[in-house]
Formats: C-alpha cells, structure tokens, sequence
C-alpha cells in the first residue's frame, strides 16, 4: 500500500526541535514535501541541516504565535517550548505559543480545508489521581502554578481544537505525548534522560528531584513519530485524543542506574528537594492508540538509552553541546526538573 503522504505537501510547526526534526525526516523518507516551521527559540538549523540539500524540504523561520501564509495538504503542530527550563523562561509566550499557535494553523486548515494535527501532552493530566492515565480522565493541574503556562496552555489548544471541529467540521487530531527521548535532545533542557545520561557521561553526580520514587514512562522518539503517522492516516472520524507513549513504567531512581550502568559511569546520585507541581507518577494507557492506530513502542529503554548515550558521546567529545549550544544560552536561574 503506497504511503498517505507521497505527493504530500506537509506543514510541520517546530520542525526544527527534537521530536519535529525526527518527524521531517520520516516524512521525507514516505514521499512528502515538507515545509519546516520553526522560530529557532529551541529547535535549532544544526537539527535540519542534513535536510537542507533535499528539494522536497524547505525550512521557514516563523513564529507560530503570527499567522501563517502556506499552501500545504495537511498540518502537524508541534510548536512549543517542552521542557521546564524553556517554558518558565518566559511563560507569557508560553501560553501564547500554545494557544495563538494553536489558533493560526486551525485558521489555516480552516481555510485551506485540510487535517491538522495537535501534539498535546501528558502534562494536561497535571499531577495524575488515576493510574495509568486513560483520555477520559479529566486531568489534576494547577491552574495557577509555575508549570501552568505549559500545562494549561496545552488544554486550552486541545479546547480550540475540539470546538474548531464542532464549530467549522474542520478535520483534527489531538494526540498527548508521554515522555519521549532520543537523539537531538537539548543536553541542558532539564529533562530527566538527557539530564541523567549528560551528567553520567561527565561523571558528575546524578541529580534527582525528590526521592526517586516517582515514576514515569519513556517512549524512544523512533516509536513516537510512528505513532505521529500513524493518526494523521487514520478516518476523519478518529480525532481523539490519543495518548501516544510507553506504558512501561520505571522510577527515576532506576533510570538513573540503567544509565550509571550503560555509561559506565562513576557518578553518584544526589537527591534535591522536589520542584512545585512536579507529577508524582505517569504511565499511559495506550489501548485507544492500539485499536485505531494499530500502535504500540517497539523499543525498550535499554535499546533506546544506548542509542540516546551514544549520541551524546559523540556531541562531549567535540567539546561543545548539542547543535555547538553554549551554556549561555540555557537560562541558569531554572534547576533541571522533570517532564514529558
């Protein structure tokens, strides 16, 4: 069966981040022309820069939060800051991010009539009360705390999302991404993995927030845009949400001993006090994803943390961050912290 996107004209919205560059590549590789969209606040050219040469790939610096002229077939909107220390540096834009960026590409596939595709989060579940999280829980969020930028503007695109759908029959889909890792992280973004594995490889000691009893959920990126395809080919009728992510489940501390062990490491751990708001546990459910997409992760964290450590080898052994990043660029003021 030949691909849903060949001859395709796709627009993806942070095409230049972690997950949005993964995805480019995989559309690529099944036909597609892909317009990348991205403002550069944390996606960076070097993620793209072995697209570049492909004349089916056009990268476009824009801000998602202005609205957007394009002529595409369909949209996958990726665009927002996903980690703590990215969306606390200023959480204004945050939110508008989320909710502006959300309103530009509903009004383009408005006019265009065209799917478009939300990549939510497993942050609208806030600190979760029901285990695993299915998408008929409601969620626990703070409406009001340092977290809330990112957590609510998230449920608020997904209500933008529903109501353009109900409002205009505009064709969407909303999927909420569970903590995804891999190659092309942010070494400083603050998240669990690339936090543990950078701080391993450096032999520094391990820093994990609270007592290492909580726990969460890893999903290689690989797994994560399968998945990403997987909705954008499914009938009009499958909107969501979906929860896309490993149910696997695995406390921080043993994390942090599968990537002491994997790296070889001579790093310690240092427990430090837990961040406001910080989710307790995560794990998704993830039979709605298997009954209509047919998906579920192949990669176990094992596989994928050896894949994510050699990457980051090779970014310390030249020397310099991820992408040639410097310290500076990461706002020192907010600690590492845990995330989707």
């Amino acid at each position: 069966m030949p691909s849903k996107f060949v001859d395709r004209r796709v627009l993806v919205t942070g095409g230049a981040g972690f997950i949005g560059s993964h995805l480019c590549e995989r559309l690529l590789e099944q036909g597609a022309e892909v317009l990348c969209l991205d403002n550069l606040f944390t996606g960076r050219k070097a993620n793209i820069a072995h697209l570049l040469g492909n004349p089916a790939f056009e990268f476009l610096r824009h801000d998602v939060t202005i609205p957007i002229n394009a002529e595409v077939d369909e949209v996958f909107n990726l665009a927002c800051p996903a980690s703590p220390v990215h969306y606390q540096f200023d959480p204004v834009q945050t939110t508008k991010t989320s909710v502006m960026g959300a309103i530009n590409v509903l009004g383009l596939a408005k006019r265009l009539r065209i799917p478009v595709l939300q990549a939510s989060t497993s942050e609208v579940y806030g600190d979760p009360q029901v285990h695993p999280q299915t998408e008929a829980y409601w969620g626990n969020v703070n409406p009001i705390g340092p977290r809330s930028c990112y957590d609510e503007g998230k449920r608020c695109a997904e209500t933008l999302f529903f109501d353009y759908h109900r409002q205009h029959s505009l064709a969407i889909k909303v999927v909420r991404i569970f903590n995804t890792y891999g190659p092309r992280m942010h070494p400083n973004d603050g998240r669990v993995v690339s936090n543990f594995v950078v701080q391993a490889l450096r032999n520094q000691p391990i820093t994990i927030f609270g007592d290492g009893s909580q726990t969460r959920s890893f999903c290689y990126v690989d797994d994560l845009v399968e998945g990403l395809l997987g909705m954008m080919r499914t009938p009009a009728e499958i909107t969501g949400p979906i929860n896309l992510g490993n149910p696997s489940e695995f406390t921080v501390a043993q994390l942090a001993n599968l990537v002491i062990e994997i790296t070889n490491s001579k790093s310690t751990i240092d427990f430090r006090p837990l961040p406001q708001d910080d989710p307790r546990q995560r794990k998704p459910d993830i039979s709605l994803a298997k009954h209509h997409l047919g998906w579920g992760p192949t990669i176990n964290l094992r596989q994928g943390l050896k894949r994510t450590v050699s990457y980051f080898e090779r970014l310390l052994s030249l020397g310099r961050s991820e992408n040639g990043i410097a310290e500076r660029d990461i706002p020192a003021k907010y600690p590492a912290r845990l995330v989707s």
